[in-house]
């Protein structure tokens, strides 16, 4: 892999040699990834808290097991939310040596996502739990 082309060179004191400074690259916010993983990880147990709340409806369990998971689920989309906004304030200090801005965006907007439907979620298996015993 070819080295990219040096920033500046600068006289070694004393001496007749050069030191080459080369670019630094870039670096994708670790932040960001871990806002996305949270946030679809939110998204999906979202998923699960549907299911188990519409698969128990009628024999009365679905809101007590739906409610277990809409712990997770609302930790993992908090989880999301905050990381995301610690990652886009890290992006903004760094001054372009960061990227990773629309990890950090997708995992605010997912993490938010799976808040929503775990709560809608849970609402609904608590309903149907309710009218079905």
């Amino acid at each position: 892999m070819p080295y990219p082309p040096p920033v500046r060179f600068e006289q070694v004191p004393e001496e007749k040699f050069f030191l080459a400074i080369l670019p630094v690259p870039k670096m994708v916010s670790g932040i960001g990834v871990g806002a996305l993983v949270a946030g679809i990880g939110s998204i999906l147990v979202s998923g699960a808290v549907w299911c188990f709340g519409l698969l128990g409806a009628s024999d009365g369990w679905g809101g007590l097991v739906s409610g277990a998971f809409v712990v997770l689920a609302m930790l993992l989309g908090i989880a999301g939310v905050v990381l995301g906004i610690l990652s886009l304030r890290q992006i903004r200090r760094a001054a372009g040596g960061v990227t990773g801005r629309g990890h950090a965006i997708s995992g605010i907007a997912c993490g938010g996502t799976g808040l929503l439907l775990a709560a809608i979620g849970l609402a609904v298996a608590l309903l149907l739990s309710a009218s079905g015993s």
